[in-house]
């Protein structure tokens, strides 16, 4: 199962999919706002957290009747992963994190890579600008200047987006902590992160790994924060080597 970051939907797994789906079932979809998801799911004050994707994410599954999933969550979308999978132990037996932050501002010794002022301003900038905002971003997100079809893959992305909803989502992600949760998690795990990544700097990678007991990180020799896009060989050969491994 494979769950879109923020400012993204399911297509943003295209590379990836094709890699996997020779050897693997992949289920993709898009969360509550997102994407091609049906308008009338949403409630602001239902998704002001990620507990209702969370849940969401436990509900695809119960509805499918899946069972031994691998859930792959990128970005925000994998502490959606961290709080689903202890809540339904029986669907799920793998975690892939990929490109994780429990929290984006620093706090005291832990470093997210952002400070209060930073997000305050982003968010400020995504209200006041949206579309500004998203083609500001790309090169930062994506960080491949060589390739701005991948930049304009992100943004396209983005604007499938209602903006409402999207405002919301960004204080979820942007201002979410879920360092405490990540004790909770008792699956077989994995981290990836990018070797250069603005969003989630190396440190986080390391945290994360730091507190999920037995968890492997894998850090790819890429840039930017979103490796299925710039480098989907090497992510879903880290993701299928992964879900192999007994």
């Amino acid at each position: 199962m494979l769950a879109h970051g923020f400012g993204c939907d399911q297509t943003l797994w295209r590379s990836v999919t094709e890699l996997l789906a020779p050897e693997f079932r992949v289920v993709l979809f898009d969360h509550v706002g997102a994407g091609a998801s049906d308008p009338a799911a949403w409630d602001a004050e239902k998704y002001a957290s990620l507990d209702a994707y969370a849940d969401d994410i436990i509900a695809i599954a119960d509805e499918l009747d899946l069972r031994e999933v691998t859930f792959v969550g990128h970005s925000v979308a994998s502490m959606m992963g961290v709080l689903a999978v202890p809540k339904a132990s029986e669907r799920f037996s793998k975690l892939v994190l990929l490109t994780p932050s429990p929290r984006y501002i620093d706090d005291g010794d832990y470093r997210g890579g952002f400070s209060a002022e930073d997000i305050d301003e982003l968010l400020e900038s995504l209200d006041s600008n949206y579309l500004g905002w998203s083609a500001s971003m790309a090169p930062i997100v994506v960080n491949a200047p060589d390739r701005p079809e991948l930049e304009n893959m992100w943004t396209a992305s983005f604007c499938r987006t209602d903006p409402a909803c999207a405002r919301v989502f960004a204080r979820a992600t942007f201002l979410s902590d879920h360092r405490a949760d990540l004790a909770s998690v008792a699956l077989p795990t994995l981290i990836i992160d990018s070797a250069r990544d603005s969003l989630a700097p190396p440190q986080v990678g390391r945290y994360v790994r730091d507190q999920i007991a037995g968890s492997v990180l894998t850090t790819l020799d890429t840039s930017g924060h979103c490796p299925h896009v710039t480098e989907p060989e090497q992510t879903a050969e880290a993701i299928a080597a992964f879900v192999r491994s007994s």
